[in-house]
């Protein structure tokens, strides 16, 4: 996911956001700018936790949603 993040306190809360989130096992920052949140879990509806990202950090946009196989 794409998060609008200015500072290090949102940067902050939207990793404490995707934590919360049911079903997530991995929650990372990654691109050049620390700009993409990287969630990886099981069950997780990606909707929604964008529009939790959306209300409390900012401007959130899905990149990808894929399935990753347990090879």
């Amino acid at each position: 996911m794409s998060v609008s993040m200015r500072c290090e306190k949102c940067r902050s809360e939207a990793l404490k956001i995707g934590a919360k989130t049911t079903g997530v096992t991995f929650v990372g920052i990654e691109g050049e700018e620390k700009d993409k949140v990287v969630v990886i879990g099981e069950g997780v509806d990606a909707a929604c936790l964008v529009v939790r990202l959306r209300k409390k950090v900012g401007f959130a946009d899905i990149i990808s949603v894929t399935d990753v196989d347990d090879t």
